[in-house]
């Protein structure tokens, strides 16, 4: 086996960096977490780098689907913060990744290409007040009208991050009797800006780069054609829900752990040499050069974890076992190695003029969105043919 970045991925890293240097410097990314914003303009620059199109086939205007690239672009967006790393998520996965999984052609047709150039956000509408990890008991509604060319939408998503800057809802309904509730779920893309739309704010301490949201759905009418593969897959979003597209969204939210934690050990390591303490600097103490070691070690096996997913994924592989061992690896590991970190910065990683206070706000998530630690584990032990009996 080989473990070496290839070229292509080395010069993808340091073209992001050069990019976050310029486009995003730490002062600014501060400044937009303070405000739970993200920069248009600087979006819309990265975009023009062509990364916005990695997962998108080249027939609809993308570079072709690399998940291995994707994975690195958000590891190195996401170690300047999330105001970059979480939009691009938004457009780059769950947009073209969902378009690309399970749209019609249609869709693919009008959708890809706007999404390939950084020109859509889209947002998730899973969830429900009554409904986390157990998506298959939404509750949200929707009908086709007696028209047959349109759906009527009720109820409400809850944790619908962007809902506020996204042009599209990608939104799980109940579209028939609870009984049979793994039958009678539909995905649809709803625009934000259908009439009968309620956006309602959640303050929240991490991944601040837009508000989190509930979205109220009242009587919102959309086009037959945005039920997701057309009207001929209604009643079979749940297929398409833990399809391969589950399987990348894990890994998508590991990489934004990988890179926050990154991130926390390049400012400690630093940090830890310029920092005197009886007469020496803090990195001579043994005490912190053991958390140093042991915050770089857990590191690099969270690197291992996911790249060895990633590499799944962009080979076509069954990666379902792996994606979720590496969002609980990574989730859980990233939070001890990002607070390991701040202890060795003291007070100082608690003071908002340093990045390490957001680390620490942004990694605590991370255990829980994406699919829980315990989720992950009850989807290993499934997978693995634990029988529950």
């Amino acid at each position: 086996m080989n473990f070496e970045e290839s070229e292509q991925t080395t010069q993808l890293r340091e073209m992001i960096r050069r990019f976050l240097d310029k486009e995003m410097p730490r002062e600014l990314a501060r400044e937009l977490d303070s405000k739970a914003a993200y920069s248009k303009e600087a979006f819309a620059k990265l975009s023009e780098l062509g990364v916005t199109g990695v997962t998108v086939p080249e027939e609809y205007g993308g570079t072709g689907i690399d998940i291995l690239s994707a994975i690195v672009v958000i590891e190195e967006l996401a170690k300047r913060g999330t105001s970059l790393a979480g939009p691009f998520i938004h457009c780059a996965f769950y947009g073209s990744m969902n378009m690309v999984e399970n749209a019609s052609e249609e869709q693919k047709q009008y959708y890809l290409p706007k999404l390939a150039r950084g020109e859509l956000l889209f947002a998730y509408g899973l969830s429900e007040p009554d409904v986390g990890g157990d998506l298959a008991s939404a509750e949200v509604s929707a009908y086709v009208k007696e028209d047959g060319k349109t759906v009527v939408i009720n109820g409400t998503k809850r944790w619908c991050t962007g809902a506020r800057v996204a042009d599209v809802i990608y939104t799980l309904v109940r579209s028939g009797p609870r009984e049979d509730r793994y039958r009678n779920l539909s995905l649809v893309l709803v625009p934000t800006t259908a009439p009968g739309i309620t956006i309602v704010d959640i303050d929240h301490i991490g991944l601040r780069y837009s508000e989190t949201t509930d979205v109220i759905f009242q009587d919102v009418e959309i086009p037959i054609e945005n039920v997701v593969g057309g009207p001929e897959c209604w009643n079979e979003g749940w297929q398409m829900l833990v399809g391969r597209g589950l399987d990348v969204e894990r890994l998508e939210i590991t990489a934004v752990a990988l890179g926050i934690a990154s991130a926390a050990v390049d400012d400690a390591w630093r940090y830890s040499q310029e920092r005197e303490q009886f007469g020496r600097k803090i990195c001579a103490h043994q005490a912190i050069r053991n958390m140093l070691v042991e915050a770089k070690t857990k590191l690099a096996a969270c690197r291992h974890m996911l790249y060895h997913a990633a590499w799944l994924a962009n080979e076509g592989k069954d990666c379902s076992v792996e994606s979720s061992m590496a969002k609980l690896f990574v989730g859980d590991n990233a939070v001890d190695i990002v607070l390991t970190c701040q202890r060795v910065m003291g007070a100082y990683g608690c003071a908002r003029e340093y990045d390490m206070e957001r680390y620490v706000r942004d990694i605590v998530c991370m255990p829980i969105v994406g699919g829980s630690s315990n989720m992950q584990m009850n989807n290993i032990s499934s997978r693995l043919g634990l029988p529950t009996r």
